[in-house]
C-alpha cells in the first residue's frame, strides 16, 4: 500500500554573496532600498515539501505516490523523479505557469533574502484525493491554500487517514481554519515554533490535540521530538548527525519517517527513531534530495544511534 503525498513540488536556487549584507544596506536608506549583489556562487536543487517528503521515503523503499502541480518548466525534476523510481501519476502540468520556487540568497553571516514565487502550486485544488488508488496513509503538507483545505477534506471522504503538517503554509490559517483540519486528521505533526503558533491560534494544549487526533507529534530541533497520544507521550531522541551542513528539509526527511512507521504498523518509539535518523542524515548533506543510503546502511546507523537493532 502507498501513501499520498499531497504538497509542493519546487525548484530552490541558492546563491551565496561573499559579504555581508550590513555593508551594502544603509539602515538610514532603507525607504529606498535599491541594492543588486553579485552572487559568483549558485546551486539548482529540487525541493518542495512534497518532493521532499516522497524522495525520503522512496529511500526507505517506501511506496511514494507525489500529488501536485507543476509549471511547463517541469521537465528536470521529473527526470530526477523517473531516476530515483518516484511515480508522477499524479503530478499535473499547468502550462501557462512555472514551477514553484524559491530564490535564496545566504550572506557570509547566515542571513537570508528570499523570495518565492508559488506558480503552478496555486493550483493544487486541481488534484483529486480519489484519482489516486492503493493509498493506504495520507500527508496534507504546505501547498496552495485551496488545495490543502479540499485535499483534507477528500482523504475524509475516502475513509483514508492522513497526516496534517502546516509547515510554511501556517500563516494562511486561522485558528478556526486549524481546528477543522484537526478534526479532520488523524495525526498532527508540527516543529516547535509551529506549534507555539497553533497553540496561540486555537488555544488548545498538546493533551486536547491528542484528545481529537492519533497523535500530535511536535519537532524540537537537537532536542529530539515527542509524540503527543492519548494515552502516552514519547520521547524521541535526536539521533547524532557527523557534520551538520544544512538544515533545510530535515522536518521533510522526518515526516518521511512518520509515513513509513505509520505504513509498515512499526509503533511510536521505532517510528520516531527512524523519523529523527533521517532528520540527521539529511542535514549531513546540502540540499534537500542530495543525501543517499542503502537499508543496510541505515539499519546500521539505526544501531549506532540507538543501540537497538531495526527490524524492518
Amino acid at each position: 500500500m502507498s501513501a499520498l503525498i499531497c504538497g509542493s513540488i519546487a525548484y530552490d536556487t541558492i546563491m551565496l554573496f561573499n559579504d555581508k549584507f550590513k555593508h551594502h544596506i544603509l539602515p538610514e536608506k532603507v525607504h529606498i532600498l535599491n541594492v543588486s549583489f553579485m552572487v559568483p556562487d549558485m546551486r539548482r536543487e529540487f525541493g518542495g515539501c512534497a518532493g521532499n517528503i516522497a524522495y525520503n521515503l522512496k529511500l526507505l523503499g517506501g511506496e511514494p505516490l507525489l500529488m501536485g502541480t507543476v509549471g511547463a518548466d517541469f521537465t528536470p525534476y521529473a527526470d530526477w523523479m523517473d531516476k530515483c523510481g518516484i511515480s508522477r501519476d499524479y503530478v499535473k502540468t499547468i502550462d501557462n505557469s512555472y514551477t514553484a520556487q524559491a530564490f535564496i540568497t545566504t550572506d557570509m553571516d547566515d542571513n537570508q533574502i528570499t523570495a518565492f514565487h508559488p506558480g503552478a502550486m496555486m493550483q493544487a485544488h486541481e488534484n483529486k484525493v480519489a484519482d489516486a488508488t492503493g493509498v493506504k496513509i495520507g500527508i496534507v503538507s504546505p501547498d496552495g491554500r485551496d488545495g490543502m483545505i479540499q485535499h483534507a477534506e477528500q482523504f475524509v471522504e475516502a475513509g483514508i487517514p492522513f497526516i496534517f503538517d502546516p509547515g510554511q503554509g501556517m500563516p494562511m490559517f486561522d485558528g478556526d481554519d486549524l481546528k477543522r483540519f484537526i478534526e479532520q486528521a488523524s495525526y498532527v505533526v508540527v516543529n516547535d515554533y509551529e506549534w507555539q503558533l497553533m497553540q496561540e491560534r486555537t488555544q488548545y494544549t498538546p493533551q486536547d490535540v491528542a484528545e481529537k487526533v492519533e497523535a500530535l507529534i511536535v519537532t524540537q530541533g537537537g532536542e529530539g521530538s515527542v509524540i503527543y497520544t492519548k494515552d502516552q507521550t514519547y520521547h524521541i531522541p535526536c539521533a547524532k548527525a557527523e557534520k551538520l551542513a544544512d538544515p533545510t528539509g530535515c522536518g521533510d526527511a522526518y515526516r518521511a519517517g512518520l509515513l513509513y512507521g505509520l505504513t509498515n504498523d512499526l509503533g511510536w518509539e521505532v517510528t520516531g527513531r527512524i523519523s529523527a535518523l533521517l532528520g540527521a542524515l539529511k542535514i549531513e548533506q546540502h540540499g534537500t534530495q542530495n543525501h543517499s543510503f542503502t537499508l543496510d546502511e541505515f539499519k546500521q546507523r539505526y544501531q549506532q544511534s540507538f543501540d537497538s537493532e531495526l527490524l524492518i
